[in-house]
Protein backbone atom coordinates (compact mmCIF):
# COMPACT_ATOMS: atom_id res chain seq x y z
CA UNK A 1 0.00 0.00 0.00
CA UNK A 2 1.40 3.38 -1.01
CA UNK A 3 1.70 6.26 1.43
CA UNK A 4 -0.91 8.98 0.92
CA UNK A 5 0.23 11.43 -1.73
CA UNK A 6 2.82 9.04 -3.19
CA UNK A 7 2.81 8.92 -6.96
CA UNK A 8 3.40 5.47 -8.39
CA UNK A 9 3.51 4.14 -11.89
CA UNK A 10 2.23 0.77 -13.01
CA UNK A 11 4.81 -1.53 -14.53
CA UNK A 12 4.04 -4.72 -16.42
CA UNK A 13 6.14 -7.67 -15.35
CA UNK A 14 5.82 -10.57 -17.78
CA UNK A 15 6.54 -13.16 -15.11
CA UNK A 16 4.35 -11.85 -12.29
CA UNK A 17 1.80 -9.52 -13.84
CA UNK A 18 1.36 -5.85 -12.87
CA UNK A 19 3.58 -4.37 -10.17
CA UNK A 20 3.99 -0.93 -8.65
CA UNK A 21 7.38 0.78 -8.71
CA UNK A 22 7.97 3.90 -6.63
CA UNK A 23 8.14 7.09 -8.66
CA UNK A 24 11.76 8.17 -8.79
CA UNK A 25 13.08 4.61 -8.97
CA UNK A 26 13.83 5.39 -12.61
CA UNK A 27 14.06 3.18 -15.65
CA UNK A 28 16.54 0.90 -13.87
CA UNK A 29 13.61 -0.52 -11.89
CA UNK A 30 12.38 -2.07 -15.11
CA UNK A 31 15.69 -3.72 -15.98
CA UNK A 32 16.43 -6.04 -13.08
CA UNK A 33 18.82 -8.85 -14.05
CA UNK A 34 16.31 -11.72 -13.92
CA UNK A 35 19.09 -14.30 -14.20
CA UNK A 36 20.71 -13.23 -10.93
CA UNK A 37 17.46 -12.22 -9.24
CA UNK A 38 16.32 -15.85 -8.92
CA UNK A 39 16.97 -16.92 -5.31
CA UNK A 40 19.24 -19.92 -5.89
CA UNK A 41 21.31 -18.23 -8.60
CA UNK A 42 21.72 -15.13 -6.40
CA UNK A 43 22.93 -17.42 -3.60
CA UNK A 44 25.43 -19.12 -5.92
CA UNK A 45 26.80 -15.84 -7.26
CA UNK A 46 26.96 -14.33 -3.76
CA UNK A 47 28.82 -17.34 -2.36
CA UNK A 48 31.30 -17.23 -5.22
CA UNK A 49 31.77 -13.47 -4.78
CA UNK A 50 33.26 -13.98 -1.32
CA UNK A 51 35.25 -17.12 -2.18
CA UNK A 52 37.90 -17.52 -4.85
CA UNK A 53 36.22 -20.76 -5.92
CA UNK A 54 33.97 -23.44 -4.45
CA UNK A 55 33.55 -27.09 -5.30
CA UNK A 56 30.20 -28.53 -6.30
CA UNK A 57 30.02 -30.28 -2.92
CA UNK A 58 30.89 -27.11 -0.99
CA UNK A 59 28.23 -25.09 -2.83
CA UNK A 60 25.64 -27.82 -2.39
CA UNK A 61 26.33 -28.05 1.35
CA UNK A 62 26.51 -24.27 1.82
CA UNK A 63 23.25 -23.57 0.00
CA UNK A 64 21.51 -26.75 1.21
CA UNK A 65 20.18 -27.66 -2.23
CA UNK A 66 20.02 -30.86 -4.24
CA UNK A 67 22.56 -31.97 -6.85
CA UNK A 68 20.02 -31.45 -9.64
CA UNK A 69 18.99 -28.02 -8.45
CA UNK A 70 22.60 -26.83 -8.21
CA UNK A 71 23.46 -28.31 -11.61
CA UNK A 72 20.58 -26.58 -13.40
CA UNK A 73 21.18 -23.16 -11.86
CA UNK A 74 24.98 -23.34 -12.22
CA UNK A 75 24.58 -24.24 -15.89
CA UNK A 76 22.37 -21.17 -16.49
CA UNK A 77 25.01 -18.98 -14.87
CA UNK A 78 27.70 -20.71 -16.93
CA UNK A 79 25.77 -20.13 -20.17
CA UNK A 80 25.56 -16.42 -19.30
CA UNK A 81 29.33 -16.50 -18.66
CA UNK A 82 28.82 -15.32 -15.07
CA UNK A 83 30.37 -18.51 -13.66
CA UNK A 84 33.23 -20.66 -14.86
CA UNK A 85 33.20 -24.39 -14.22
CA UNK A 86 36.33 -26.53 -14.21
CA UNK A 87 36.36 -30.30 -13.95
CA UNK A 88 39.33 -32.33 -12.79
CA UNK A 89 40.25 -35.31 -10.67
CA UNK A 90 41.55 -35.30 -7.10
CA UNK A 91 42.67 -38.65 -5.69
CA UNK A 92 40.92 -40.31 -8.63
CA UNK A 93 37.65 -38.64 -7.70
CA UNK A 94 35.92 -36.21 -10.07
CA UNK A 95 36.07 -32.61 -8.85
CA UNK A 96 33.92 -29.78 -10.18
CA UNK A 97 34.84 -26.25 -9.11
CA UNK A 98 33.08 -22.98 -9.79
CA UNK A 99 34.38 -19.45 -9.77
CA UNK A 100 32.78 -16.11 -10.53
CA UNK A 101 34.00 -14.59 -13.81
CA UNK A 102 34.77 -10.92 -14.37
CA UNK A 103 31.42 -10.62 -16.19
CA UNK A 104 29.72 -12.29 -13.22
CA UNK A 105 31.31 -9.84 -10.79
CA UNK A 106 30.16 -6.90 -12.92
CA UNK A 107 26.64 -8.36 -13.19
CA UNK A 108 26.44 -8.85 -9.42
CA UNK A 109 27.70 -5.32 -8.81
CA UNK A 110 25.06 -3.91 -11.21
CA UNK A 111 22.39 -6.02 -9.52
CA UNK A 112 23.38 -4.85 -6.02
CA UNK A 113 23.51 -1.21 -7.15
CA UNK A 114 20.10 -1.64 -8.75
CA UNK A 115 18.60 -3.13 -5.57
CA UNK A 116 20.16 -0.39 -3.43
CA UNK A 117 18.65 2.27 -5.72
CA UNK A 118 15.22 0.64 -5.48
CA UNK A 119 15.47 0.42 -1.69
CA UNK A 120 16.57 4.04 -1.45
CA UNK A 121 13.77 5.24 -3.76
CA UNK A 122 11.22 3.28 -1.74
CA UNK A 123 12.47 4.64 1.60
CA UNK A 124 12.41 8.21 0.32
CA UNK A 125 8.70 7.97 -0.44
Amino acid sequence: MAKPGTVQKRVENRDQGPALVPQGAGKEALHLDRLIHERTRLAIVSALAVNESLSFTELKRLLQITDGNLSVHARKLEEAQYVECTKSFENRMPMTRYRLTRAGKRALERYLNHMEALIQATREK
